[in-house]
């Protein structure tokens, strides 16, 4: 995997590269470009894109770092590759595997740990724009990590590290329909990056996403109970939930079933499955929903988690995001055909929310700091449709 193990704030962070490519080959990063955003014909039928390729006029990124983990095909054994990965030195390789996480920059903030950056934070006035710097921790990680689900099925987790300190919050992300852990890399960074430990895990990406969620409740119970799983450096008590899409569905489902779990963070949930309404009464923790621009791309039944969460829920929109920004696709990054794509600023925006919400539970227990964080957003326009219950 990666890791950025020199002093001081972290450089370029960049995760493993899962490669379909053949070892032979160098590897390429392409994306489209980017057309003027527009409603989505398909998208009143969809909670999730589509399979797609990068089709269109494509345009090179280059990749910074330097001792990265590159993984081909039949090399099955997790490394873990030290490096300090800098800034500026663009290493170009050749032909299609993933993408760069967007260079943010860092924070001009210092703190000494997690518990003195936080401290700092919450004695001043929030806003959500700080935190679409990363943070000024240092990041390590492991991939590949198997945590039991039941006797003799285990599910694959990546775990990314915040150095600075020990007994942190661990925040645990869930992929959604067609998607991969890989596709959450930025997010887990950045937020390890403010002082959180973070967790991506592998299930199966085609559903049953309420069997997805007593999945993900038992892997959750095995890392409460066994901390060793997780490197044993977080706090067992201060574990947030985040899922994207269908995703959430399954997140809803683990809280339903007692997953021991703080608090949860939906990214643009889509929600499937007879069962889910009682589900999601049945939720007594707090939850945040950061949703995409639902005048371009409604998700499937997102109006579900707040409608029937009884209490302790949040809800904003994110103007001018599409489904696919509440992650960061390493494959594939729009639907097919001439429908709106994801991009780099509306994913930095996405995660910059999801980190003051992270932030806001697992320091004060709710949601009374992110909420406040977002009001020049939604003041400007940036985050629209806004209601609490």
């Amino acid at each position: 995997m990666w890791i950025n193990g020199g002093a001081g704030p972290p450089a370029v962070l960049v995760p493993a590269l899962r490669c379909r490519a053949p070892a032979a080959l160098p590897v390429i990063f392409v994306v489209r470009e980017i057309p003027s955003r527009q409603r989505h014909p398909a998208a009143s039928q969809a909670g999730a894109y589509p399979d797609s390729g990068l089709a269109g006029a494509a345009r090179p990124l280059q990749l910074a770092g330097k001792g990265t983990a590159i993984r081909m095909p039949g090399l099955s054994a997790a490394r873990l590759f030290p490096a300090v990965l800098i800034l500026g030195a663009l290493l170009p390789f050749g032909a299609g595997c993933t993408r760069q996480p967007p260079v943010t920059g860092v924070t001009p903030i210092k703190a000494a740990n997690p518990g003195a950056l936080w401290q700092y934070l919450l004695g001043r006035d929030p806003d959500v724009e700080l935190f679409r710097l990363r943070g000024p921790f240092r990041v390590t990680g492991q991939d590949d990590v198997p945590i039991e689900a039941a006797p003799g099925t285990t599910a694959s987790a990546d775990f990314f590290f915040c150095a600075a300190g020990e007994r942190l919050p661990l925040v645990v992300l869930l992929h959604g329909h067609a998607n991969s852990k890989d596709d959450h890399v930025f997010q887990a960074l950045h937020l390890a990056s403010w002082g959180m430990h973070a967790m991506t895990v592998q299930l199966p990406n085609r559903g049953p996403w309420i069997g997805n969620g007593r999945t993900l409740a038992r892997v959750i119970e095995s890392v409460h109970r066994t901390p060793a799983l997780a490197g044993g450096t977080f706090d067992p008590d201060r574990i947030i939930l985040v899922g994207h899409s269908f995703g959430a569905t399954a997140v809803a489902a683990a809280l339903a079933e007692g997953a021991p779990a703080m608090a949860a963070v939906l990214l643009d949930p889509a929600g499937i499955g007879r069962r889910l309404p009682s589900l999601l009464a049945r939720v007594r923790v707090p939850v945040m929903v950061i949703g995409a621009d639902e005048e371009i791309w409604p998700t499937r039944n997102r109006d579900y988690f707040f409608r029937f969460i009884p209490r302790g829920v949040a809800e904003i929109s994110i103007r001018d995001a599409i489904h696919e920004d509440a992650q960061y696709p390493t494959e594939r990054a729009s639907p097919p055909g001439d429908g709106p794509i994801a991009t780099e600023e509306s994913q930095i925006t996405f995660v910059s929310a999801l980190t003051a919400a992270a932030l806001s539970l697992s320091a004060t227990g709710g949601l009374d700091y992110a909420w406040s964080s977002f009001r020049a957003a939604l003041e400007s326009g940036r985050f629209f449709n806004a209601r609490r219950k």
